[in-house]
């Protein structure tokens, strides 16, 4: 069976009104089909320049060998700021370096191993729901998406989703999803600091709630860390680690503002990839068998070393992560004039990383439109993994999560499969980018006792 389409590319050239019109709808469909082929590509407007990267020595120099020289994009930021404050995600500089040398022992192999059976939780708890819609038809991204911010909740937390606030933060963040734009007007016009950055009054309200929501979890949080009484989960590590070169540790507002990112990149992100990856093995039934088996595993081990056995699931959900990454494009800013491809770059341009182009690049991938999880052990795929494969970013400010992820997504991909035989239902679902890469009329599938 053939994967869904890609979006319908635009035609190479259009209105700055248009093309903007098309951008905020989705950034996929907005792009000229060349894109797939170009290794750069320049987009002008009257107050900007920008230029997509889609060549892996240019994608190197700006995401590791001079990361500081191409900082994130504000103009991209400003539609997320409402929600995230001033996160991870957001900063840059001494900043955003602070911020990591907090964040990333949390992170560390041997604390991602303690996150397991939180994790193994949530699989299980997602396992019982769907039980109850076998023979149904089911719209999967719902599912997926509870089933990442339960263990969102688990790991961070060590509360479910069915928790009193965690439930709230997780219905109001559908409601911020559903109201908040990709892009601000700030992405296509300067604007300085002083002007109002236009975010509607539902995209307001609801970050407003969940970030209230979020502050009370914090609270209670710092408050039995001074008894004594705090679990062992990530929010404990994160709020106890001190910066080792200032001795700083994190305050509330702060705590408040990372606790927010990696609600939105640990449960948004991993759910679209689920997402995906099952629908990829409901349309190809002889990968779908071959995982199952392979998913056996779970029956006799119950812990983290489960993960050597889930091999195939591992390479499945990296092809999810290549051909339906859910971050689909980065911005970066020019700080310095540069040349790229023998043309002049100046200050002030836009450099746009774009996975989802990269990862389908004509001219580097093998079957770059094709479902083929045996690609990674080829020479061909282990030469793109290292150069053109980057769904959790590179180099310095690659997502502290990537590990984290690629734990989660295989072992909930094989508790369901274990389970379930599933098939697809309807049209194909068509990929548009929204704050991640989700279908444009959802993911719809059956799913049936094995």
């Amino acid at each position: 069976m053939t994967l869904p389409p890609k979006p319908a590319a635009r035609p190479d050239k259009v209105s700055l009104r248009r093309y903007i019109r098309l951008f905020r709808d989705d950034i996929l469909s907005a792009q000229p089909a060349r894109l797939y082929r170009a290794w750069m590509a320049e987009f002008r407007t009257p107050f900007f320049r920008s230029y997509l990267v889609n060549q892996p020595d240019l994608i190197r120099t700006v995401l590791r060998d001079r990361p500081d020289d191409f900082p994130k994009s504000n103009r991209i930021s400003e539609g997320l700021r409402p929600l995230l404050g001033n996160s991870v995600f957001l900063t840059n500089g001494e900043a955003w370096k602070r911020q990591r040398r907090i964040i990333d022992p949390a992170f560390e192999g041997g604390r991602i191993k303690d996150t397991f059976p939180a994790m193994r939780a949530a699989a299980e708890a997602c396992v019982s729901r769907l039980s109850e819609k076998t023979d149904q038809t089911v719209e999967i991204e719902a599912e997926t998406s509870h089933a990442a911010a339960d263990v969102i909740f688990r790991t961070l937390f060590s509360i479910p989703i069915d928790h009193q606030i965690a439930a709230q933060v997780f219905s109001r963040f559908r409601d911020y999803q559903r109201s908040a734009p990709i892009l601000n007007l700030a992405a296509f016009v300067p604007l300085p600091n002083w002007v109002p950055r236009f975010h509607n009054r539902r995209t307001r309200r609801a970050a407003r709630d969940i970030r209230s929501l979020i502050t009370r979890l914090t609270a209670d949080r710092q408050a039995a860390i001074t008894d004594g009484t705090a679990p062992d989960d990530l929010a404990a590590k994160i709020m106890t680690t001190a910066d080792p070169a200032t001795g700083d540790i994190f305050g509330t507002d702060e705590m408040v503002d990372q606790v927010a990112i990696f609600f939105l990149a640990g449960h948004e992100t991993s759910a679209s990839a689920l997402a995906w990856a099952l629908y990829l093995v409901a349309t190809h039934p002889d990968w779908q068998d071959k995982l199952a088996e392979e998913a056996r595993a779970l029956d006799t081990t119950a812990d983290f070393a489960v993960l050597a056995q889930l091999k195939l699931s591992r390479d499945t959900f990296r092809e999810a992560l290549r051909l339906y990454p859910p971050v689909p494009m980065m911005v970066r800013e020019t700080t310095c004039p540069e040349t790229f491809r023998d043309r002049a770059v100046k200050p002030g341009a836009q450099v746009v990383l774009s996975p989802w182009h990269l990862h389908r690049q004509t001219r580097l991938w093998d079957n770059p439109d094709g479902f083929d999880p045996t690609r990674w052990h080829s020479e061909n795929g282990k030469t793109c993994m290292r150069e053109a494969f980057i769904p959790f970013s590179s180099g310095p400010r690659v997502c502290p999560g990537a590990g984290f992820a690629m734990v989660e997504g295989p072992l909930i991909l094989s508790m369901i499969l274990r389970a379930f035989r599933i098939e697809p239902v309807g049209p194909a679902p068509v990929p548009v980018a929204h704050l991640t890469v989700r279908s444009r009329a959802g993911i719809h599938l059956r799913l049936t006792r094995r």
